[in-house]
């Protein structure tokens, strides 16, 4: 019954299941398709499904499970369908009859994951061979800094790597001699008509005569190899729209489809002469021999699985919290919805249960009768109140077009305000009339607090300085008020109870912690608390005291109100003097620290100290909620390891965050916390129902922060209205970020990406590995260790298990058993060892393949050898170049402009600072924020030098200057910070740019929220410019100054050997020089 009200629910909402659609275009959202004689097989719902071409019967299931099936591809006698699938968790390579059993697996190397969407999956199947033996697909075993091709024995063995050095996508000869292939990947990437570094060409390589050659030139994508009988075909965008064009006898091309606003994607053809390929959702076929193109008919009876109802426990999908005013109940929003759950006693509320909308940011009324939130249910975001035991919501904003943030209730329940993205802040009253209290023209307004009386609002905006200012709205509609002048960061205003200060964080202690690599500052713990007297009648609450005698003090729930009414509140009236207000500064006594955020209450200041930012570590304390009393002025820690914190509005409790478990702390006896259960937290709904929403709200974040306002000229409204419909056909949750994909890669930008969500993926396996390289001796019938890598056991992230001390296992021995399961060529290793995580494990080893004198080997593995394959390849480059020049010259690798990459360029920079010369290389660099801090240190050239008496050293001044040449090696996936380096390092005129142009992708993002489910969309924010006002690199990249491309049939890196030539060159021509000693100077005189 409930399956049937609810597709009758999406059908009165118009969204019906794709299964069920009858007309001509049949079910739509086909994915991955192939063909094989009058059969087509593709993964529609995470499934495989297999249907004729001419539409006589409907699809039939091929496999069922809840994990994806994903790139079917016939074997080239139809009988079987080589597939990737996740099984077991994660991706791996398998095969099943056409006519259906159980899927036999070939592959069981962990894969690493789960990648972000743009990278695609581990294991992408591609083909078959020629001749049926073996499986084609990509994989990012064993490959530093690019993944590979690797061909798998069909009847199960190890997987053998093809010869190119890098690969993308791949197809083999009709005759299995040749491979048509891109050494680049950039299939799942969300920019149409991209035409930067990494714009994918095709090469043909001849496996026998180990040579390749380029048979396509074009500024723009050329992907989806296929080879035909017929000749080859591919898929380009270099018209605007992705169609398939053939290649020509003399090297020319041809368009042999037509599609004009619908691009064409995965592309695969029969070996002979027909090719289907994903268009609009539906199938498309080409047929080389007649020249024509038409979009197939599929039926598909699907179940509807992953579409349907069902209970979903929401707990870790916890967005916002707070806390009722007497502090008995939790309110959080979790999966779009708003809750209350109870601290002791009582039960959960869903107080919205709106599938087809996003709840979030709610606010508790002061009196605690009702609860504010933001939400989208009108197709805009709007503030609504509902009551706080649940019932009808009402809003009290209306109109308007932008994104909502952090409604807060003024103290007499009168008014609520909130900001939105443009940098306004606004404030609602209850009965719907609207005033803007501040529009900012430097960025969001994010930090405010109303004053207790509820007529003054005090906020944070960024100065003409470019730090925090502090502001004073009055809600009478007076003049706006200057707190402080920008000239010291300021933030976090707080009024305090009795409206005589505000207390506020600033940034003003300027004892820095010294680097121990060179001589520079690092500011730590810079912030105290600061108070504001708000007229001169104020007072100072930590000013000189004088003890008299008198009439004893009541304690603060005591004290009688103005009418002599015991226990009741006094009303406050905040007064401000504006002249002078500045002036009226009061240090709080708290020792400067990394300050969060104040709290002021009646009686004390509570304050929030966080931890020193560590980049790539973890922080060495957890942040602490402290209590300053006004009475002892004494802090004392109330609460430690807060991650999160709200305040009842009585100031009695807090509400402690601690990843996704909840605690309620009494301030004056935090000893005795309570945890909150949240195992009621659940909602029962089908996902399809919040999928509309969820593509709204991606097409909403892009209107509302791309980083320019006319969207690259394109009609964004129109380019909903052309993918929206496609939401009824979407029959999973990867589909649908497939769809938003699509739709923004329509902006031609980088950086904008969809990925995540409700995916409904099972637990990858707990991956256990060597350290090293299997290889089959056929003979013996037994695996043999062909490589160990190196590693570097003083760092953890590069252990290598079987270099580490005690362990005796070497190159040639063979490995008999793991954990006393034996090991033959009738299992593969990676299967034996998949699982185990990284607890020891016993390897029983020889150095023949027999029992007789073996040993037995305690090994404790790591999850992933990727960074052991890396460091090996950058040792080897060092090795290299130390090699050539007789160790004159350096080399440095940055693999990202993130934690690794400032790890990477800290641990090898320094110990070479003193060579004559220096590589550095980004290649594959893969971005993130750091490039300015690696510049600043490469600019740093010697302006003198310092001796002493008893030392021949030199010492340069700056100390850690750089004194010889420098060139950088970039590529094509030299990308984002990765661009932004090479660009400025040759403005810097540091030296050559050496390789090919990168990736083109600066307009930078950063995280604005989920979206309803949990997923992720990442706008395009912050756009690059160059000194003469103009955007730079976005779309072209960075082009080299000395090309150089890597042959992909020549061993050895030609763009090392170049920058290395380069650098000797230049090195002739000027070495670099540490002068001696001058002669001692004689200073009689």
């Amino acid at each position: 019954m409930l399956r049937i009200l609810f597709l009758l629910a999406l059908l009165a909402a118009g969204f019906a299941p794709a299964a069920a659609d009858a007309d001509d275009a049949g079910t739509r959202m086909l994915r991955y398709p192939d063909l094989h004689g009058d059969q087509l097989v593709f993964s529609y719902a995470g499934d495989l499904w297999l249907a004729p071409l001419d539409d006589s019967a409907p699809a039939r299931r091929l496999t069922s499970h809840p994990g994806l099936e994903l790139y079917p591809r016939f074997s080239p006698d139809g009988s079987r369908i080589a597939f990737t699938g996740q099984y077991r968790g994660d991706e791996q390579v398998y095969v099943i009859d056409t006519a259906g059993g159980a899927p036999r697996q070939l592959t069981f190397y962990p894969t690493e994951g789960p990648l972000p969407a743009r990278w695609g999956t581990d294991h992408q199947v591609y083909g078959w061979s020629a001749d049926g033996e073996h499986v084609l697909f990509r994989s990012a075993r064993h490959a530093s800094p690019d993944a590979k091709l690797f061909q798998v024995p069909a009847a199960g063995g190890l997987p053998v790597p093809l010869p190119m050095p890098r690969a993308g996508s791949g197809e083999f000869s009709p005759d299995g001699e040749q491979l048509l292939y891109s050494p680049l990947f950039r299939d799942f990437r969300t920019w149409k008509r991209y035409e930067g570094g990494w714009a994918q060409n095709l090469y043909v390589y001849d496996l026998a005569a180990n040579s390749a050659r380029q048979v396509t030139d074009h500024a723009r994508t050329e992907r989806d190899p296929v080879w035909l009988e017929r000749g080859i075909h591919f898929v380009s965008d270099r018209d605007g729209v992705l169609n398939l064009y053939a290649l020509e006898d003399d090297g020319g091309w041809r368009q042999v489809t037509n599609e004009a606003t619908w691009d064409i994607k995965w592309a695969s053809g029969d070996g002979r002469s027909r090719i289907v390929y994903e268009v609009e959702g539906s199938i498309g076929l080409y047929d080389a021999d007649s020249g024509e193109s038409r979009r197939l008919t599929v039926r598909v009876p699907d179940d509807e699985v992953r579409r349907s109802a069902r209970r979903i426990a929401v707990k870790t999908q916890l967005e916002d919290f707070g806390v009722a005013p007497g502090g008995g109940r939790l309110l959080v929003t979790a999966r779009g919805d708003v809750f209350t759950v109870p601290v002791e006693h009582g039960v959960t509320r869903n107080l919205t249960q709106r599938g087809d909308a996003h709840d979030r940011e709610a606010a508790w009324s002061p009196d605690g009768k009702q609860v504010a939130f933001v939400s989208d249910r009108s197709g805009e975001e709007q503030i609504y109140v509902v009551p706080h035991d649940g019932g009808e919501a009402r809003a009290l904003t209306t109109g308007g077009a932008a994104r909502l943030y952090r409604p807060l209730w003024a103290p007499d329940g009168s008014a609520i305000a909130f900001y939105d993205h443009s940098g306004k802040l606004r404030v609602v009253g209850m009965d719907g009339r609207e005033t803007l209290a501040y529009a900012s023209a430097y960025g969001a307004v994010t930090d405010y607090q109303w004053a207790p009386d509820s007529q003054w609002l005090g906020f944070t905006v960024r100065s003409e300085h470019g730090t925090g200012a502090i502001r004073l709205w009055p809600r009478d509609g007076g003049r706006l008020l200057e707190a402080t002048d920008g000239r010291f960061n300021a933030y976090a205003p707080a009024f305090g109870a009795d409206g005589k200060h505000l207390y506020f964080l600033s940034d003003r202690e300027f004892a820095p912690q010294i680097d121990s690599f060179e001589w520079n500052y690092v500011a730590d713990r810079e912030t105290g608390i600061f108070a504001l007297a708000l007229n001169a009648g104020s007072g100072n609450p930590f000013g000189p005291r004088n003890d008299e005698a008198g009439a004893e003090k009541k304690p603060e729930d005591e004290k009688d109100d103005k009418n002599g009414k015991p226990g009741e509140e006094e009303k406050v009236e905040v007064v401000i003097d504006a002249e002078g207000l500045a002036g009226r500064l009061i240090r709080v006594p708290v020792e400067a620290d990394n300050l969060l955020a104040v709290y002021p209450l009646k009686d004390r200041l509570l304050y929030l100290a966080g931890a020193p930012f560590y980049y790539g570590r973890d922080p060495d304390r957890k942040t602490t909620l402290h209590s300053l009393e006004f009475a002892s002025r004494e802090s004392k820690e109330v609460v430690a390891d807060v991650e999160g914190l709200a305040l009842s509005a009585d100031g009695r409790y807090a509400m402690v965050r601690r990843k996704d478990d909840f605690h309620r702390v009494e301030i004056k006896e935090p000893e005795k916390p309570k945890q909150v259960g949240l195992d009621n937290l659940v909602v029962y709904r089908a996902p399809a129902e919040e999928w509309p929403a969820i593509f709204d709200e991606a097409w909403r974040r892009f209107r509302d922060y791309f980083y320019v306002r006319n969207m690259h000229g394109y009609d964004w409204p129109a380019l909903r209205e052309r993918y929206r419909p496609l939401v009824a056909d979407v029959s999973t949750r990867e589909d649908l970020n497939t769809l938003i994909g699509e739709m923004i890669a329509e902006l031609n930008v980088g950086h904008a990406y969809v990925s995540g969500g409700d995916l409904q993926a099972g637990a990858r396996p707990a991956a256990s590995l060597l350290g090293a390289r299997f290889e089959a001796d056929e003979a013996a019938g037994r695996y043999r260790i062909a490589h160990i890598y190196a590693g570097h056991n003083a760092e953890p992230k590069y252990r290598s298990p079987l270099t580490e001390v005690g362990v005796d296992v070497h190159v040639g021995d063979y490995i008999l058993s793991i954990d006393g399961r034996e090991l033959t060529l009738a299992d593969n290793p990676y299967e034996l060892l998949s699982g185990r995580g990284q607890q020891p494990l016993e390897l029983t080893v020889n150095a023949r393949p027999r029992a007789e004198g073996a040993r037995r080997v305690l090994v404790e593995p790591i999850a992933s050898e990727s960074a052991l394959a890396y460091l090996e390849w950058v040792q080897g480059n060092y090795d290299r170049v130390s090699e050539r020049t007789g160790g004159r010259v350096g080399y440095l690798h940055i693999p990202d402009m993130g934690p690794s990459g400032i790890y990477e360029f800290i641990k090898w920079f320094y110990p070479q600072q003193r060579k004559e010369g220096l590589v550095v290389d980004v290649r594959a660099n893969g971005g993130g924020n750091v490039s300015q801090m690696i510049l600043r240190r490469l600019m740093q050239r010697p302006m003198g030098y310092g001796y002493q008496a008893h030392s021949d050293w030199t010492e340069s001044y700056p100390q850690t200057a750089f004194a010889g040449p420098m060139a950088a090696l970039i590529s094509e996936t030299s990308a984002s910070d990765g661009d932004i380096f090479p660009y400025f390092f040759r403005a810097a005129g540091l030296g050559p740019l050496i390789g090919k142009r990168t990736w083109g992708g600066v307009v930078g993002i950063t995280d604005r929220g989920r979206l309803l489910d949990g997923g992720e969309v990442y706008v395009p924010e912050f756009g690059m410019g160059g000194l003469g006002g103009e955007w730079i690199i976005e779309g072209e990249g960075v082009a080299p100054d000395i090309e150089v491309d890597n042959d992909p049939a020549a061993a050895g890196d030609a763009q090392l050997d170049r920058a290395i030539a380069d650098v000797l060159q230049r090195l002739e021509a000027q070495p670099p020089a540490y002068p001696a000693k001058p002669a001692e100077p004689v200073k009689l005189d």
